[in-house]
């Protein structure tokens, strides 16, 4: 699983998404599933950079906070690959980019 902390004014969140996208579309007979957080952002921005996007996974809203104050998030983009049994392997502090995120989603799909 990744859950990721993201907001619609957020520039390197638009960059990670089809990272996303495509590690779904390429390990859904893996089980991956990607759910998203909205930081700080308003219900109508977070849909509309959804559709924009094509992001087609589950979001959620933190409206006051207390999601990302457990989490521990800094600020958006922010990531945690999880593996099968549950366990955090991995967070991503800021963009992740391509050849780190697949090396963070090998240690989770292995």
């Amino acid at each position: 699983m990744i859950v990721n902390y993201w907001a619609s004014w957020c520039v390197p969140c638009r960059d990670e998404f089809p990272l996303f996208k495509q590690a779904l579309a390429d390990h859904a007979a893996d089980g991956l599933a990607v759910v998203g957080t909205v930081y700080l952002d308003s219900d109508d921005a977070a849909k509309a950079f959804m559709t924009k996007t094509g992001a087609d996974w589950p979001s959620v809203t933190d409206p006051d906070g207390s999601r990302a104050k457990a989490w521990r998030v800094v600020a958006p983009p922010q990531t945690y690959f999880i593996d099968r049994n549950g366990v955090i392997v991995s967070r991503q502090i800021g963009e992740v980019g391509a050849a780190d995120f697949q090396r963070q989603l090998d240690a989770i799909l292995r």
